[in-house]
């Protein structure tokens, strides 16, 4: 279960987050809505590491992941797809290696055992469904 206990964010003297409380369970997929202003984008951040709550604690199980787009998107060509499956860097790593010419088929082989143990060829449809 991830828990957010009291977390209060201020930015420039103005307080964001006041004491906000949250018991999440596992596997469970979340989504934040509200107003704009009401604190969605920095909650997340607090949840994802980029912002530290002045005050709270958030706890976390060992091996939780938490998938997080920016609201404000990146520069440049990739679609919000893209960068949902590019967030899984094993799977682009492994992906990008088996596309080399010349690789070695004792590497090749180890290569693609592991996409098949990390269930990388379902990537796009789960990614699909993260996306709706």
């Amino acid at each position: 279960m991830l828990n957010l206990n009291g977390i209060t964010v201020r930015l420039g003297g103005r307080t964001i987050l006041d004491r906000a409380t949250a018991a999440l369970p596992p596997y469970s997929r979340i989504g934040l809505i509200g107003r704009n202003g009401a604190g969605k984008s920095t909650l997340m951040k607090v949840m994802i590491g980029s912002l530290e709550a002045d005050d709270g604690s958030l706890d976390m199980p060992k091996g939780t992941r938490i998938g997080y787009i920016a609201q404000e998107a990146p520069a440049g060509d990739s679609t919000p797809f893209d960068t949902v499956l590019a967030a899984d860097t094993e799977r682009a790593a492994l992906m990008a290696e088996s596309e080399q010419e010349g690789l070695d088929p004792d590497r090749m082989a180890e290569v693609h055992e592991r996409l098949i143990a990390i269930d990388a060829y379902t990537a796009p449809a789960r990614a699909s469904r993260i996306l709706v």
